[in-house]
């Protein structure tokens, strides 16, 4: 793939567009990030941009801009990461900034609060599409072991209120153990 300015250039509205039209937070933009890097512009394959979105879900900070961030430099490296994190941000930043000015006149409008109420419900209909996307993607793959932890993590959180950073930390090193185990047999059938 070149890259040329029409490569970084379709980075950036790419993240700016997706920023800018999704109200709800990050999880509602991985769909559309999903939807746009893979099946539209066939840049990251399915598995791999799961992997991106589970890397940037498990980094501190907003998940929409964590995984512009790794999106970014996974096409271009550094100057794509700054493109697609300058895009990511940029939408929210203009959009607060004139709210800010009108905020007197939107916070006592009940059409804007009925409005707001509305997008809430598109926003946990969205989340719940993700979760069907990324929890089918798994399953297809028949392993058993990340269907486990997906259900023992699932109710962990919804059941047992357990810590998400707790969760985060042992599936980190069941992941961790995984792959160092699955590159020990692999280097054992090289032999």
């Amino acid at each position: 793939m070149k890259k040329d300015k029409q490569f970084y250039w379709t980075l950036f509205l790419s993240t700016f567009t997706l920023s800018a039209f999704t109200f709800g937070g990050g999880y509602v933009i991985v769909p559309l990030m999903q939807k746009r890097f893979v099946k539209e512009l066939k840049w990251i394959d399915e598995e791999e941009m799961l992997d991106l979105v589970a890397i940037g879900q498990s980094a501190p900070g907003p998940i929409a801009v964590n995984t512009s961030i790794i999106i970014g430099y996974r096409m271009a490296g550094i100057p794509g990461a700054l493109l697609a994190t300058f895009g990511t941000v940029l939408p929210p930043l203009i959009i607060i900034t004139i709210i800010s000015y009108f905020y007197i006149a939107f916070r006592d409008n009940p059409i804007i609060n009925a409005l707001l109420f509305g997008m809430q419900a598109g926003v946990a209909a969205v989340i719940v599409d993700v979760v069907i996307n990324m929890s089918s993607a798994i399953i297809k793959v028949k392993y058993v072991l990340p269907i486990v932890v997906m259900i023992l993590a699932f109710i962990a959180t919804a059941i047992f209120n357990v810590n998400i950073v707790l969760i985060l930390f042992i599936c980190g090193l069941i992941g961790a153990y995984t792959t160092y185990r699955t590159n020990l047999l692999a280097k054992k059938e090289e032999k």
